[in-house]
Parts: structure tokens; sequence; C-alpha cells
């Protein structure tokens, strides 16, 4: 779900009550009740209108054809009896007739539609008949009902409406067969986009005396500044039923997932959210729908609450029964203008309208694969360099690291700066501000490979420079200097870290420093996060070719979703949400040199790690999600990782996070745990990175207290103990099923348990892995 625009667009949801209020009494001013219900939606401020496409006529005429009247009224047993009569053929014989013609050439009547010209249907999002059961066990109602949906789209099509809003799912058990007739109609109806209207949860799950209580409390709430989350006369649940209501909208997440992936992520299928169920306190269980295609939000006017003045109060984008009057004062009006005035207080649209923020410099850039630069393959252009430099806390910041790194050395000394990588100049400028707010005698060397920059240099030093710093064209691995530097200053960091190759140039700049010198930054590590975002993997995948599938981007996220929690997960084995991968230091003093002072192989670089994730909520994994922090000097760093950036180096701007994707995405249940291994290799000629992933969910067994090696004839396979230890498999352990790669079994031969006799131990059952991504550099390497 993207975050709102600059001007949010909010619709109103139009009933065939509406329609035909406005028909019985019709204003000559309009020509249709519809072109007069659009121009007062309008004029109340909504943008947009939603209304159903068919009448109760359309209904009634569908039903006679395809469904046998129960003279008993009892809907169980009129579902049997017209399953019994379509196989028995126990029917009307006209009504037949007439379906059969029906089925062949599908057409409406004139009174079976709403809307029938193209002024009409402009701004007009159609709701397809919510009757419509796409779900059913029965397969004839199914078949018919796929036939009706298909004569809707197509009607809808035919007057140029973009997007229409789908019957919700309702039979768990058939969503398959839901969603196979909606992939059919995405490639029948080829320029309409269609929108699945899902509620969070099934409200008749969760005690009725639970929301009861809730509503009663929240409706004598004392007023408040408005807020979107709920408050503390929200929806007040059991700590069990607390439980149920998460694994409710697990469920119906789960749902949706289906429905996609059947359809391939066809980028014009949407989600439109029903918010319509009172909301849980905590609603991070909800966030999985942040990285979803949500198109549309749905609220009806009983949800709002009102303030003391009467006032409708935590309204949501789209409304519904609006006009309903169910609210003392404010009339329709005041929903549409609490949404607005959401917007306009909103923590992120205001920082997106204010300069010098990381959402106003990045409008533009949300979920925008990016190439990584390659700095070292590449000379960068004058307008990249200028971007970078429009960054105040990065520079803000390395001014302050040197400047206390000046102070820690004596004031009497001359005092050596070597600034590799020098680009435009800006880190020679702030050097230079440093050295004259510490009253140091320094002196600086800028080291440029790039010819084109090399010209600005020049430039600065003959207008600002003259007499204090000297220019030195080259790459930072060959090129000489005329004396040992104190400190080294680099601005050579990636998103990753070390994906724009830091350790390789500065491996090569070490030459310059003293063997008491310092370099800027002193160290940097690499973070990774397991990551959902449909509309990245659309993104990635939309190219059709393995390379983009196995490239590192650039992104400034916005519509994703972190899958992992805090803490230890079921297995106790988990780590944080946000996990460190390696390190790289400078200087680094157990690197072997040759008679250059260059290491002979770059095997030193080589980094892997294996890092272990808890995954409180359904999700599906589409990659992860790469941030850096590194430490300058002293206390003084600089990072993007989002939980500790704005302590470190808040509104800093230079730098996007990096999106590993996945080539196909890996469905996470609930509780279940991630287990991502990452490599950083090298040859002579590259650096590159690959990643692969498995997933495991936590059981518990009976321990085998055994000192054989198990065989599989035994009717309980044991899994991962958590006591036990990996060894290379045995070969003895044939595998009579490729199932049986979904137990992981203790690989020692004497296996041991510490478990108290009759207690049962905790393991861990593999359920899926990803492949392993960018082997050898196939698709996406960084130059040396």
């Amino acid at each position: 779900m993207s975050a709102w625009d600059p001007s949010a667009s909010i619709s109103t949801n139009i009933s065939l009550s509406d329609i035909r209020r406005v028909a019985n009494s019709p204003d000559p001013n309009y020509e249709t009740p519809i072109l007069q219900l659009i121009s007062e939606s309008k004029s109340k401020g909504y943008n947009n209108i939603c209304l159903p496409l068919t009448t109760d006529a359309w209904k009634e005429r569908w039903s006679d054809m395809c469904i046998l009247p129960d003279a008993s009224g009892d809907e169980k047993k009129k579902r049997e009896s017209r399953r019994e009569s379509r196989m028995f053929l126990s029917r009307d014989v006209v009504a037949d007739k007439k379906a059969e013609v029906w089925r062949e050439s599908p057409c409406f009547e004139r009174e079976e539609v709403t809307i029938t010209r193209l002024d009409e249907a402009e701004g007009v999002t159609a709701i397809i008949s919510e009757w419509l059961e796409l779900d059913t066990e029965d397969d004839w109602i199914r078949c018919d009902a796929e036939i009706a949906l298909q004569q809707e789209l197509a009607y809808a099509s035919y007057l140029n409406i973009q997007t229409a809003i789908l019957p919700p799912p309702r039979n768990r058990e058939y969503v398959t067969s839901y969603a196979r007739i909606i992939n059919s109609c995405l490639r029948n109806t080829p320029f309409m986009n269609l929108a699945v209207r899902l509620p969070v949860y099934d409200p008749q799950t969760i005690n009725d005396s639970s929301i009861n209580s809730s509503s009663k409390s929240a409706t004598n709430a004392s007023p408040s500044t408005p807020y979107i989350t709920v408050s503390s006369g929200g929806l007040k649940l059991s700590s069990d039923t607390a439980k149920s209501l998460e694994a409710q909208i697990d469920a119906a997440w789960e749902v949706w997932d289906l429905i996609r992936v059947i359809c391939e992520y066809n980028t014009r299928l949407s989600l439109a959210l029903d918010l319509t169920p009172p909301l849980p306190n905590s609603l991070s269980v909800l966030s999985k729908f942040s990285a979803e295609a949500v198109r549309y939000i749905f609220l009806p006017a009983s949800t709002f609450i009102a303030n003391a003045k009467g006032y409708p109060h935590r309204p949501n984008i789209v409304l519904s029964g609006a006009s309903s009057g169910l609210h003392a004062r404010g009339g329709e009006d005041a929903y549409s203008q609490y949404v607005k005035h959401l917007e306009a207080t909103s923590p992120v649209i205001q920082a997106a309208q204010r300069a010098g923020t990381v959402e106003n410099f990045a409008q533009g850039y949300q979920d925008f694969l990016q190439a990584p630069l390659q700095p070292l393959m590449d000379n960068l252009h004058s307008i990249t360099y200028q971007t970078f430099e429009q960054d105040p806390v990065k520079y803000r910041n390395y001014e302050e690291a040197i400047y206390r790194a000046l102070l820690d050395m004596a004031s009497d000394q001359r005092i050596v700066i070597c600034v590799a990588g020098a680009g435009r100049g800006p880190l020679v400028a702030r050097s230079l501000r440093a050295i004259e707010r510490s009253k140091r005698n320094a002196f600086i060397y800028a080291v440029e490979k790039n010819p084109n920059a090399f010209v600005t240099l020049q430039h600065r030093l003959r207008s600002e420079w003259v007499g204090q710093v000297e220019l030195l064209f080259g790459d930072m691995r060959l090129v000489n200097i005329g004396e040992k530097a104190d400190i080294l200053v680099s601005e050579l960091l990636g998103s990753f870290g070390d994906n724009e190759l830091s350790p390789e140039c500065l491996d090569g700049a070490m030459r310059f420093l003293k063997p008491t010198g310092i370099s800027i930054p002193s160290s940097y590590t690499a973070h990774l996060a397991p990551l959902s975002s449909s509309k990245l993997y659309n993104e990635a995948r939309s190219v059709k070719d393995l390379k983009s599938l196995e490239t590192p981007y650039v992104v400034m996220f916005q519509a994703v979703s972190i899958l992992s929690g805090e803490g230890g997960g079921v297995s106790g084995q988990c780590g944080p949400k946000i996990q460190e991968c390696w390190e790289f230091e400078h200087p680094r003093k157990d690197v072997v040199l040759n008679e250059q002072g260059l290491p002979p192989t770059n095997s030193h670089n080589i980094r892997s790690a294996k890092l272990n994730f808890h995954i409180p909520h359904a999700g599906v994994l589409h990659g992860f999600a790469g941030y850096f922090e590194a430490v300058l000097y002293g206390n003084i760093g600089l990072s993007i990782h989002p939980e500790r950036k704005d302590s470190i180096s808040k509104d800093m701007l230079s730098w996007f996070p990096l999106f590993f994707p996945l080539r196909e995405p890996l469905y996470l249940p609930r509780n279940s745990e991630l287990h991502v291994s990452i490599w950083r290799l090298t040859n002579r000629r590259q650096v590159w990175y690959e990643w692969h992933a498995e997933s495991f969910l936590s059981v518990q067994y009976a321990p085998i207290e055994s000192t054989m090696t198990p065989s599989f004839s035994s009717p309980r396979l044991p899994v991962i103990g958590r006591s036990s230890s990996l060894g290379m498999m045995s070969p003895s352990l044939g595998a009579p099923s490729p199932l049986i790669d979904a137990v992981e079994i203790p690989l020692e031969r004497k296996m041991m348990y510490e478990e108290p006799e009759g207690r049962l131990a905790t393991g861990l059952l593999k359920i899926g892995h990803t492949g392993l991504h960018n082997a050898d550099g196939r698709s996406s390497w960084m130059g040396l």
C-alpha cells in the first residue's frame, strides 16, 4: 500500500437505494440520476464515486435462470435442491432454455444496469454484483457466476470504466476456483483493472461481547487530537481472542496471497481492503498489507466514532454510507473533510513538504529500482556529484569526525590529511573547515581518478585552496603521494557498506598512512532484513530476464513490509528484526602485503553470514533489505539502519537501502523461521554477492534415545534438535522420496537429547527454500 499522494483521492460509495432516491425525485438540471449523483458527490469534496454496475432486476433474472427456487426458504436446502436439479434434470424446462440462450450470448436488459452513457461512467469505479458466488462448492452455480462476471466486466469495459471491484471471496476451500476465474477475467479483459474486496478478518469469529463493549467505550470517549491508530477505546480483547484475531487477519491475507499468486502477480490486480471490522489495539499485524497493492480502503460511516461535539472521529480514505446521518453534526461533508485533515497533519506528508528531509528529497524515487554505482569502473557525471553534495548531514558528520581527530593530535604537530576519492571537492572543503576550527597545522593531499572531476578540483584549487591543498590525479591504488598521511578520509561507502568496493579501494590507499595513522571511516557494517513487496517484485521481474532478479538495486522503500520480528521466535534461536552480516575495519593490520604495499589477492575481503529470523505473521518473501552503518571517528557515524538512523545521522540523503530480489517468492507461515545465507565473494576482476534462504516451522517431537543412525523406516522422523550439531550427511541415509528433504535430521550418528523423560523436544521442520541467487556473479558484479 503506497503512501497517499500529495492530494489523496477520496471516493464515496453510492448504493442502489441512493440511485432510487434520486430517480424518484429527479432534478431537471441533470439528464440522468447518475449525473446528478456525480455532481453532488463532487460538490461534497469527493474525487470519484463507486457504484454498483447492476440493479436488483439483474439479480432476479439471473437467479430465475440459474437457481431453482425452494418453497421452504431454507438456504441450505436451496443449494442441495438446485444441485440435485442439475444432476437429475428435474427443472423448469422454460427456465433452462432461457439460461442456455443467455449462456450462449450474455446480454443485459436496460433496467438491469445503472449506467448507460460514457459521461455517466467518467470517474466511476464499478462494483461488481456482490451476490455472485465465484467460490461456491456448486460447480454449476460457479460456472454461471463466472459467465455473469465476464458479462459485467465486458459491459464496464464497453463504458470505458477503468477499474472494477470484485465480490469478496467467501469460501476458503474453493478460493482457488475464485482465483482461477479472476485470472481468466484478467486475460479476457486486457485493459481492465480488478480489485478484490477483502475484509481484514471475519468479525463473526470474534466474541460479540468484546466488540460491543469496545464500541460502547469508544463512543463515550472524550475528545482528543485525531489520529488514525486505535485509541484506548478501541477493540479490547482477551489475550486468547487477540491471538485468534491475529490468526484471522493472517488467514485473510493468505487468501489474498493465494489469489495473486494464481493470477501470476498481474499488475492489473489490486486489493480493496475492507476495514469495517473493529481493528485490534496493535496494528502491527496489519503491517503486511503495507507491502501489497492496496488500491481502495473501505470504511462505512458506522465505524466513525463521534467526538463530544457529535462530529465523526477516526475516519479513513474510502467512505460508504456517509449520507446515512449516523452522526449528530457535521453532515456528509464532515467525513471527507476529516480525511483531508488527517492527510494535512500526517507526519509523512508534512515531512515530504519540508525541505531538507529524506521524504522531500526522495519524491519520485519511491520504490524505483536503481542500479548501484560502479565508481571504480565508471566516471561519475557532475550532476551525480551535485546530487550527493546536497546532503548536509553526511558532510557535517564528516567535518565533525575530522575535527575531533585533529583535536586528538598534538597541537604542535604538522598533520597530513589525504582525501582519497575527492570527487568535486566536498570533503576537501570540509577538511579545511575542520582544520580552521581545530587551529591545527595541517596540509591536504586530494587524490581523484575521474579526469573530468579533476578539472573541477583544479578550478577550486586556484580559486579557493591555494597553498593548502595538493592535487594528485590517478587511481588511489596506484598513485603515490609525497609523504605519509596521519588521516585518510574517503567517501566510498555504498548502501550495503561495501557494495561500491570501499574495502578494495582502501586496501590500496592504506599505503598512504603512517603506522599510527587513522582512517575516516574507521569501520562499517552491513545489515539485512527479510522484505515483502509485490511492487518491487513486479518491477524487478518486468524485464523478463534472469539478470533482473539476481541484481541488487538501490531503492527508496515505500510499499514494503519487513517480515521479521524481534526476539528469539518459537525456537529461541533467532536474532533481532534487522541483523548484522559482517564488518570491515580500516586500517587492517593483519593483511599480507607485497613490495608495493598492496595485498596480492583479495581473499581477505571475502565475507559470509548465516542469519536466523523469526517470522511472527504470515507473509511472502520477495527479497531482502540491505542497510549499512559506519563509524567515522569516535562516536560520530553514518547510518541508514531504520531503527538507529535518526539517532546517528537523521535526515541523511545520500543513501537509499539496497534490495536483494528473489527469483520466486517464498511463502512464510505464521511463527516460522527464515534462515538466510549471504556471501560476499571475489576473484581477480570482480566482487559479487550470492544469497539463499530456507524456511522452517518449529515443531515438537518425542526425542529418540538411540545411539544408532536413524532409519527412514521409523514412523517418527527426527528433526533438527537444538542440542545437536551439524556435520556431513551420512551417505547411508538414502532418501526414498523428495519429500524427505522436508525434514532436517540431526547429522551426528549419536543423537543425544537433554530433555527429561516424557517431555517433547523442539526442532525445526523444513518447509521451503529458494535457489542460490547470482551464482559465481553470473548476473551482477562490481568490477575491480
